[in-house]
Parts: structure tokens; C-alpha cells; sequence
């Protein structure tokens, strides 16, 4: 038998919010881009609320969309059908419905930062991208973040525990503030290899171009 040489391996720090759609949709396209280039990423997910100031009732996300960006019902509805298609594309379901909130996501993120020390930061990440999205579930409600919590194969009592102490929160304002004072305003924001900077879903092509240069440049 042959042993294969080991695969060459990225940091990938990933700023992001869990009710931005372009942050799965660039996380599904980065995921591509590792395949195709057989590169092994080590994830990091930071903190980002693309709506700090959101109370606990939420607001309807097409209300809420056109009176932050002021577009249009037409805009809205043609914004979320090529949502679904580029979805559809890269495996994801997005299931938008006139219901559909727009929510806080602080106990989201400090679920996350709690996760991360248990090793299992990702799929908690991907479980509640699915909760919100594919679902259409409330990110903001405690039993919906525990199921996420189980989903990603994590302790619920533990995960309870940690948001209910609130030892997450400093934590999670403090990575917050780091990266708003580096310059982020926007997300999904990729550093690859603690040196390339790329905002917003770039494309599995794009990305596969950064890899190469950093595995280039490491060599």
C-alpha cells in the first residue's frame, strides 16, 4: 500500500450571522472550493449580529427588509427566489414564507462560543442555519437553540446551563469589537490563512484561487 502524502491544511476564520442567507450560501460555495482543491480547513466561526438591536418579538423579515434597504415587494420576492435557486444548487433549502422573521441572535452566538470549547462549533452552526432557514424556525427561542444544540450532537442541560449563566456574553462582544475594529461591516467575511480578506458569497472559484495562493505562498 501507498501512503498518500497528508493533506495541506488552512485556518479559515468565518465572520458571520446565522440569519444571513449569504452566509451559508458562501460557506456551501468554500466547501466546494475545498473539495475541488483537496484542502482540509480548520473552521472558526465569529460572532455577528447582523441586528444588535433586535427586541425579543423579532419583526417580519420582508417588513424588515424593505424598511432597512428600502426595496421594493417585487425586489423581495426576486431577491428570495434566487436565494432558493442558488440554494437549491449548492444542497440548501431555503424555505421563505410570508411569516418569515428576521430574529435576535445573541444567545445564538453565545451558544456558538460556548460550542467551540466543546469542539463542536460547526455543526451547531449548520444545525441552526437549517432551524432558521430550511425550517423556518426561531433562532431566538431556548428550545429551538437546544434542539439545534442535540442536533449538533451536543449535551442540552450543559448548553442550557452555559446561556442561562450568561458567562458567554462578554466573550462574544469581545470578539464583536474585535472585528468591527478591523474593518468588518459585513458578512459573510472569509480570512484565509489569517492573511486574505474576502466579504459577501465570492463563489466555489473565487475561494479555490485564494487556497491555491496561501498553499502556494506556505510552500
Amino acid at each position: 500500500m501507498t501512503a498518500h502524502p497528508p493533506r495541506p491544511e488552512l485556518q479559515i476564520d468565518i465572520v458571520s450571522d446565522v440569519v444571513c442567507p449569504w452566509c451559508i450560501v458562501g460557506f456551501r460555495q468554500l466547501d466546494q472550493a475545498l473539495a475541488a482543491t483537496g484542502v482540509l480547513a480548520r473552521l472558526r466561526w465569529h460572532p455577528f449580529e447582523l441586528n444588535p438591536q433586535m427586541g425579543p418579538e423579532g419583526q417580519n423579515l420582508r417588513e424588515h427588509i424593505m424598511e432597512k434597504y428600502g426595496s421594493t415587494p417585487e425586489q423581495s420576492a426576486e431577491a428570495r427566489a434566487r436565494l432558493t435557486a442558488i440554494g437549491a444548487e449548492l444542497g440548501f433549502t431555503f424555505n421563505f414564507t410570508d411569516d418569515s422573521r428576521i430574529v435576535n441572535t445573541f444567545a445564538a452566538h453565545q451558544l456558538l462560543d460556548w460550542a467551540e470549547g466543546q469542539g463542536r462549533q460547526h455543526p451547531l452552526k449548520q444545525a441552526l442555519f437549517a432551524a432558521y432557514f430550511t425550517d423556518g424556525r426561531d433562532v431566538s427561542d431556548l428550545s429551538v437553540l437546544l434542539d439545534a444544540v442535540e442536533a449538533a450532537g451536543l449535551d442540552r442541560e450543559a448548553a442550557q446551563t452555559a446561556l442561562t449563566s450568561g458567562a458567554h456574553q462578554a466573550p462574544v462582544r469581545e470578539k464583536q469589537k474585535f472585528w468591527a475594529q478591523h474593518g468588518i461591516s459585513g458578512v459573510p467575511s472569509m480570512v484565509f490563512g489569517g492573511k486574505y480578506l474576502l466579504t459577501g458569497a465570492q463563489g466555489a472559484d473565487t475561494y479555490a484561487q485564494v487556497i491555491q495562493r496561501c498553499l502556494a505562498e506556505a510552500a
